[in-house]
C-alpha cells in the first residue's frame, strides 16, 4: 500500500499540532513541584525574617552572665566587683539596660552579694520560686532576666528588706555618666500598639538619654 507525500506530511503536521496543544494546556507534572518548592521557600524565608525582626536584640552576655541571668545561677560570694562598690550612680540590667537600683538604695550587708533595701519604681518583679524553698525571686521587669532574691524581716536597715542581687546581673553607671537606652521587649511594644496604650511617663523617661542618679 502506498501513501502520497502530501498525505504523509499532513499526518505528521496533525500529530505535531496535537502534541503542542496537549503540552500547552497540560504541562508535564514534574514541573509543578519545583514551582511549589520555590513558593514554599520564599514563604519560609519571609516567616523567618519576620520572626527574627520581632525578637529583641539584647546585650551580648558572657557565659557566666548567661548562667545567672538566663538560667538562674548564682555568683560566688564577693564575685563580680559590685558587692563592695560605694560609688554614687545607678545600677542597670546587664541584659537590657533597664534602671534597677540607685546607689542610695545600696547598703553593706556582708552577705557576699550586692544588697539594696529599695528599687527604682516598677523596675523589679517578684516571683515565688517553684522549687519549694519558699524564696522570692526578683527579675528585671523589662526583660525577665534573673537578678537574685529578696528577703524581709532581717532588720538590716530601717526598711527591713534586702534585695540580694548578683553582680553578673547588673552594670554600674557612675553618677554623671550617660545611661544606655533601654532595650524594650517587642511583645510589650506590640501589645501597647494593639490596645492603643501610650507609653507611660516612666517608660518614656527610661528610653530617653538620662544621667546616672536622675530622679
Amino acid at each position: 500500500m502506498k501513501f502520497s507525500l502530501p498525505l504523509v506530511t499532513s499526518a505528521v503536521l496533525i500529530v505535531a499540532g496535537m502534541a503542542a496543544y496537549s503540552f500547552a494546556f497540560d504541562p508535564p507534572k514534574d514541573s509543578e513541584p519545583a514551582a511549589t518548592s520555590t513558593k514554599s521557600s520564599k514563604a519560609n524565608t519571609l516567616s523567618k525574617s519576620k520572626k527574627m525582626s520581632d525578637e529583641p536584640i539584647y546585650n551580648k552576655l558572657t557565659p557566666q552572665e548567661q548562667r545567672v541571668i538566663l538560667h538562674k545561677d548564682t555568683d560566688r560570694p564577693g564575685n563580680g566587683g559590685l558587692t563592695k562598690n560605694k560609688a554614687d550612680g545607678i545600677y542597670i540590667c546587664k541584659r537590657c539596660n533597664a534602671p534597677l537600683y540607685n546607689s542610695t538604695h545600696k547598703f553593706m550587708s556582708d552577705c557576699g552579694w550586692p544588697s539594696f533595701d529599695d528599687e527604682i519604681e516598677n523596675a523589679v518583679e517578684r516571683k515565688l520560686e517553684t522549687d519549694g524553698s519558699g524564696r522570692i525571686e526578683i527579675i528585671c521587669k523589662n526583660c525577665s532576666g534573673h537578678l537574685g532574691h529578696v528577703f524581709e524581716g532581717e532588720r538590716l536597715t530601717t526598711k527591713n528588706i534586702r534585695h540580694c542581687v548578683n553582680s553578673s546581673s547588673m552594670t554600674f553607671i557612675a553618677k554623671g555618666k550617660d545611661v544606655p537606652k533601654v532595650i524594650k521587649r517587642e511583645s510589650d511594644s506590640e501589645k501597647a500598639g494593639e490596645v492603643g496604650d501610650k507609653p507611660s511617663a516612666s517608660t518614656s523617661k527610661a528610653n530617653s538619654p538620662i544621667k546616672a542618679n536622675d530622679k
